[in-house]
């Protein structure tokens, strides 16, 4: 990779260009050994044993690991938990089509919840969701404060109607909620992951070593490099600071940022596809 896209990969990512910055003003820090070292007749006070600094780097480099590895978790938790909810409402999608003689108004309105169910998510995990403010909901007199379960209870109650009209019998429905029972256990997971963060005091405890770390290291080097400290201070501290970034960022998910999920894709997919399934049923019966 040349010179200038790995630059331009820098700029156009707001974390790694705060990261990049913080580097920086690590780096300029770093002067003031450099030039104690270079300049005055004090070095002999103030370089620091680079044992020292062995040490430190070593306790960093267990907690990184671990922050890392914990933050990755909840993230690859939460794209599973979405891509079980892609499968989810295919299944649901085409379970109801072909096993519901469903007429058109009632499929559509199945549609909508199904559909409806992966924006509301997405909301419900940010902001949080309005009904009014889904496709199809737009004139909804209904306020209801969880919004995902509001759609799963509305999938709920028009099964029971199907089943009372003899639209679908016992096996049938148990069929469907194999399948729709999901939504509500895919929510659940996602809202855990959401109000569950790692312990306050291990995250504090992770910024107070790289801190130490990072203020130590050009005090343990500056006798071996001397105005190569800057440099190597600076690149040392754009991958220590962009570990710890990285992994507070990916340990929200289901945010806004360059390495959360990206649901508002998902979304579209699972509206394409939905769409799609319905579609060819009722062209059918059209």
């Amino acid at each position: 990779m040349k010179a200038r896209e790995l630059i331009s990969i820098v700029m156009s990512s707001r974390t790694l260009l705060h990261v990049a910055l913080y580097a920086v003003l690590v780096a300029a820090y770093s002067l003031i050994p450099v030039l104690i070292e270079t300049r005055t007749e004090y070095r002999k006070y103030l370089n620091l044993p680079s044992e020292v600094h062995a040490v430190l780097t070593l306790v960093l480099g267990w907690l990184l690991v671990f922050r890392t590895n914990a933050s990755y978790q909840r993230w690859w938790e939460a794209r599973t938990l979405w891509g079980a909810l892609v499968n989810t409402s295919r299944n649901v999608a085409i379970k109801v089509t072909e096993l519901v003689p469903a007429p058109k108004e009632e499929l559509l309105s199945i549609r909508r919840d199904v559909i409806g169910f992966a924006v509301a998510l997405r909301d419900h995990l940010r902001d949080g969701a309005s009904l009014q403010r889904l496709p199809g909901f737009e004139n909804s007199g209904a306020k209801p404060v969880h919004v995902p379960g509001y759609l799963v209870s509305r999938m709920y109650e028009q099964f029971a109607r199907w089943k009372s009209a003899g639209l679908m019998d016992g096996d049938e429905l148990r069929v469907l909620d194999e399948d729709s029972r999901r939504f509500l256990d895919i929510c659940g997971g996602c809202e855990r992951i959401r109000n569950t963060r790692l312990a306050q005091s291990y995250r504090a405890f992770a910024r107070q070593c790289v801190f130490l770390v990072l203020a130590t290291l050009p005090w343990g080097i500056v006798d071996a490099f001397q105005w190569w400290t800057v440099p190597l201070t600076g690149i040392t501290s754009y991958f220590m600071l962009g570990l710890e970034t990285v992994a507070e960022h990916v340990e929200e998910p289901f945010g806004r940022d360059d390495d959360d999920l990206d649901l508002e894709s998902l979304c579209r997919t699972i509206d394409v596809t939905v769409s799609e399934i319905f579609d060819r049923k009722l062209q059918h019966q059209a």
